[in-house]
């Protein structure tokens, strides 16, 4: 009886590993859907962009994946779970252990990764997130997933 219950227990906690994993985006979702608002935004400019990045049953939100867009000096110009950081200048936001995530941001040239920790707004918990970041134009539009 023992250990019917122990692989039971074992059973259900791969379940639920499963399960969470099913529920997350890999970095290539993020890669993908950040390429793909970068285009967006250079075919239909911020304000309309904004709109479709926010809305939260649209093309550019999927589980634990939404846009980000900031301007060349740091502001932020849109965010796909936050709108309390658009107009503000987040060049300087730290996470929690105090990386400067937005300064390795505004480094990228062309595109690329930074990896720092954030609020998952599916789990509510601060996990590590790896967020692929495309400039486009004077804008870096950025997308993250969630590390498992």
């Amino acid at each position: 009886m023992k250990k019917i219950m122990l692989l039971l227990a074992a059973f259900i906690g791969l379940s639920a590993s499963l399960a969470n994993a099913a529920d997350r985006a890999t970095p290539d979702e993020a890669k993908a859907m950040a390429i793909k608002a970068a285009d967006y935004l250079k075919a239909n400019g911020p304000d309309k962009s904004c709109a479709a990045f926010q809305d939260k049953a649209g093309p550019f939100r999927d589980r634990d994946l939404y846009v980000t867009v900031q301007d060349s000096k740091g502001v932020m110009v849109c965010h796909g779970t936050n709108p309390g950081l658009i107009g503000k200048s987040v060049l300087d936001l730290v996470d929690v252990d105090g990386k400067p995530f937005n300064r390795q941001i505004q480094a990228i040239k062309d595109n690329g990764w930074v990896d720092y920790k954030w609020k998952n707004p599916v789990t509510n918990a601060v996990e590590e997130k790896t967020a692929y970041e495309t400039r486009t134009g004077d804008y870096i539009v950025g997308v993250g997933a969630y590390k498992q």
